[in-house]
Parts: C-alpha cells; sequence; structure tokens
C-alpha cells in the first residue's frame, strides 16, 4: 500500500531530522530541507534555539517554494 510506505518514509524523515538537524542542507527562506530517497517530497524545516518545526512536507513537481507564505 503506497500511503503505508509514504507514511513510513514521513516517520523516518521526522526521526532523522529530529536526531541530526543541521546535517540537512540550508534552503530558502532559513529552512533546511530534508529530501525523501523514495518518495518526490522533502520535509522542510526551520531549526529555532532548542526547537525543530517542520515547515512543510513538499512535493517536488511543485513551484519551489510553493509553501513559503504559509503562517506559522
Amino acid at each position: 500500500m503506497a500511503a503505508a510506505g509514504f507514511v513510513a518514509e514521513l516517520s523516518h524523515a521526522i526521526q532523522q531530522v529530529a536526531e541530526t538537524p543541521e546535517r540537512w542542507p540550508r534552503y530558502i527562506a532559513n529552512t533546511r530541507r530534508y529530501i525523501f530517497p523514495v518518495y518526490p517530497f522533502s520535509l522542510i524545516y526551520r531549526l529555532i534555539p532548542k526547537e525543530v518545526t517542520v515547515v512543510a512536507v513538499a512535493h517536488a513537481k511543485r513551484k519551489p517554494g510553493y509553501w513559503i507564505f504559509r503562517k506559522d
């Protein structure tokens, strides 16, 4: 089932980012990005002192930065 695979990959992404948030490259609008290895998505997040805030789970085929104007 594709949905279960996506959820598993999302959980893995969150775990990886939580363990080493500075490992993943800087991205646009003061964020960082973890690229999913299987599905065409990225986990976009911000580092705030002692906190990681997920900004978006962005699809790779959408216009880059389409999520920037979302409210926190």
